[in-house]
């Protein structure tokens, strides 16, 4: 008689048990490191939109009438209303929230699959102030 060798099912249900104990683990963990990637890109291009803004005041000596339709707050004409800035699937609406003469403020609002991001939207003034409106978090965590 000959004798195979194979797994049990037992010893396979304790594998399957182990590889899902781990990818409930890993899976939230890969979820937040892809969030906060997004979050990484989304700060980058804020700093590329005061660029911008600064840019614009040196032509203009106003920081003012950079937004669609020349207004002073909404989406910027100046440079890209989302993150990412090359296309794709938005995960951040940049907006002018205020400008005036000398000042401006612009936010990074989280939209779709990052909507869900513990900073929420990030805030940057013309003077580099950083802020955020997430909660339970640091500014070393969301800047």
């Amino acid at each position: 008689m000959n004798k195979q060798k194979a797994f049990t099912l037992i010893e396979l249900m304790v594998t399957v048990a182990i590889v899902g104990i781990l990818a409930s683990i890993a899976y939230p963990n890969y979820q937040d490191s892809v969030r906060k990637s997004r979050r990484a890109d989304a700060k980058g291009v804020l700093l590329g939109l005061a660029n911008a803004m600064e840019r614009y005041f040196t032509v203009n000596n106003k920081y003012t009438g950079a937004a669609a339709g020349g207004a002073d707050t909404g989406a910027p004409t100046i440079f890209s209303a989302t993150s990412p800035v090359d296309g794709g699937t938005a995960y951040y609406n940049l907006t002018i929230s205020a400008a005036t003469a000398s000042t401006y403020t612009l936010n990074a609002a989280p939209t779709g699959a990052q909507v869900n991001d513990k900073c929420g939207t990030l805030t940057l003034t013309h003077t580099g102030v950083k802020s955020f409106t997430g909660t339970g978090v640091t500014a070393a965590d969301c800047w």
